[in-house]
C-alpha cells in the first residue's frame, strides 16, 4: 500500500492524502510556497504579517473570534507557522468534518480581510522584541549567525523582520504579496488520519477549483562568497547570568548526498541523554545545563549548529571542548556500536510517526512543497547505508575553518571575547 496518495488539480494545486485508518483525528495542513526568501529588505517580514493577518477574518467569518470558533466547531485549533521557505495553516479536525474543515481553509486562503492591521502591527511588534535588547539590537543566536551563513541575502535576515521594516509595511503591501504568492499552484494541502483520497480530493476541487491565476514568481538562489577563507564572529551584549552560545557552519542544500549522514551526525552529537556532547559537557563537566545540534537545510544551502547556554565563566571551555569533539569526529569514525544504536533510535522514532498524524502531514504536504518527498521506505533504505567513514567524511565536508560562525549574547568580558576569537582562527580539523 502507497504511504500517501496525489493528485492536481487543473489549476495546479496539489492535493496529498495520506491514509491512518487506525486514527481517530485528521491533521488539514495547506502550504504555501511563500517565506522570508521571497522578501527584499523593504518588506521584511510581509510573508509573517501576512499570515498573521489571515486569522483576523475571511468572507463569511468576518473577524478572527467568528474563524476561530467555526474550527473548534469541528474539533479543531487553527494556527500557522511561517519560514524561510514556506507558510503552513493546519488544524486537527474530526474526521466528519473534512469538508467543512476545506471550506475554512478556502475562505482563509483565497478570500482574507485583513481587518485590524494595525492592532496586528503592534502584537507582530510585540513578538519582535522578544528578540531585541534593551538597546534595541538582536541577540537571538539563530538570527546573528544567519546574517554571517548568508550575508546580503534574505536567509540572512530573520523571519520576522526588523522593528523598523515591520513599521513601515503597508495594507498595500500585504494585498500585492497575498498576490503574488497565493495562488494555487503555489499551494499544497494535505490531509492525514482517517481520510479517504477520494472524499478529500473532491473537497478540494469543490472549494479551490475556481482559484485561477499564474504561478507565482522563484525566490533568489545564494551564492557562496568567493573571498570567504577564515571564521567569523558576533558579540552582542544583555542583561541576564548566561551567555547564549551558537557555533554554526554552513553546509549544502538540502537534496546534497551527503544529507542522511549529516543528520546521524546530528544525532551523534545531541540524539538525547547519552549523545556526545550532554554526556562531555554536562554530565562530565557540569559546563551547561543543556546542549543541542541542529541542522535545517534550504533548496540550495543549510546550517549544521550547536547551541547552549551557560554562565560567562564556562564559556571559553565550552567552546574548547565543542571544537575538540568536532575535530574529532573529522580524525576518528564512530564506532560501529555507536552507530548502530543511532540508526536503531532514528527508526524507532520512523516507526513511531506513523502514530502522529501532524507527522505525516509535515513530512508528506511540506516535502511536495520544497520538492522533496522520501517515504518512510527510503529513509529506511538510506539510514542502512551509513557507515562510519561515511560520518568522518561528512564532518570533514562540514566543520571546516572558512565556514565556522560563532554567535553569543550575554554578559561576556571582552578578555573572553578576545581569547574565544583566538581560539576560532586555529580550529583546524584537517591539522
Amino acid at each position: 500500500m502507497s504511504d500517501f496518495f496525489k493528485d492536481t488539480l487543473a489549476n495546479g494545486l496539489r492535493v496529498l492524502t495520506v491514509p491512518m485508518p487506525h486514527l481517530h483525528a485528521v491533521e488539514m495542513m495547506f502550504f504555501v510556497g511563500v517565506g522570508s526568501r521571497n522578501e527584499d529588505s523593504r518588506v521584511a517580514g510581509v510573508s509573517h504579517f501576512l499570515e498573521h493577518m489571515l486569522f483576523r477574518g475571511c468572507e463569511g467569518y468576518p473577524t478572527g473570534p467568528e474563524l476561530e470558533r467555526a474550527f473548534e466547531a469541528i474539533g479543531g485549533y487553527v494556527n500557522a507557522a511561517t519560514d524561510v521557505e514556506t507558510t503552513c495553516y493546519h488544524s486537527r479536525v474530526h474526521p466528519d468534518h473534512v469538508d467543512r474543515g476545506t471550506a475554512l481553509f478556502a475562505q482563509m486562503l483565497q478570500a482574507p480581510l485583513m481587518h485590524d492591521f494595525e492592532t496586528e502591527r503592534r502584537v507582530i511588534l510585540e513578538e519582535a522584541l522578544e528578540d531585541l535588547n534593551a538597546k534595541g539590537e538582536d541577540v537571538n543566536p539563530d538570527n546573528l549567525t544567519a546574517a554571517l551563513l548568508w550575508p546580503g541575502h534574505p536567509l540572512g535576515r530573520p523571519t520576522i523582520g526588523t522593528r523598523a521594516s515591520i513599521e513601515g509595511l503597508t495594507l498595500d503591501d500585504l494585498k500585492k504579496h497575498h498576490a503574488t504568492y497565493y495562488r494555487p499552484a503555489n499551494v499544497v494541502a494535505v490531509a492525514a488520519g482517517r481520510v479517504g483520497h477520494g472524499g478529500f480530493l473532491q473537497s478540494v476541487e469543490h472549494y479551490f477549483g475556481g482559484w485561477q491565476s499564474a504561478p507565482a514568481p522563484d525566490s533568489t538562489l545564494f551564492a557562496v562568497p568567493s573571498a570567504e577563507n577564515a571564521p567569523e564572529s558576533v558579540w552582542v551584549r544583555d542583561s541576564g547570568s548566561q551567555v547564549s552560545l551558537q557555533i554554526a557552519f554552513r553546509i549544502p542544500g538540502r537534496t546534497d548526498a551527503n544529507n542522511m549522514a549529516l543528520r546521524l551526525l546530528r544525532r551523534v552529537l545531541s540524539g538525547g541523554g547519552s549523545a556526545r556532547l550532554m554526556q562531555r559537557l554536562r554530565e562530565e563537566l557540569g559546563l551547561t545545563y543543556a546542549v543541542d545540534a541542529q541542522m535545517a537545510t534550504v533548496a540550495e544551502t543549510g546550517s549544521f549548529s550547536i547551541d547552549l547556554a551557560l554562565m560567562p565563566d564556562n564559556v571559553e571551555q565550552a567552546v574548547e571542548e565543542v571544537l575538540a569533539m568536532l575535530v574529532d569526529l573529522c580524525r576518528n569514525p564512530v564506532p560501529q556500536e555507536e552507530l548502530d544504536g543511532i540508526r536503531r533510535g532514528f527508526l524507532y522514532e520512523l516507526e513511531f510517526s506513523c502514530d502522529f498524524t501532524e507527522e505525516m502531514a509535515a513530512r508528506y504536504g511540506w516535502g511536495e512543497m520544497v520538492g522533496q518527498v522520501r517515504t518512510l521506505e527510503q529513509e529506511r533504505r538510506d539510514v542502512a547505508a551509513i557507515t562510519p567513514e561515511m560520518l568522518r567524511e561528512a564532518a570533514c565536508r562540514t566543520f571546516r575553518r572558512e565556514t565556522l560562525k560563532l554567535a553569543a549574547a550575554g554578559p561576556w568580558r571582552a578578555e573572553m571575547k578576545r581569547r574565544v576569537n583566538r581560539r576560532l582562527q586555529t580550529f583546524d580539523p584537517r591539522g
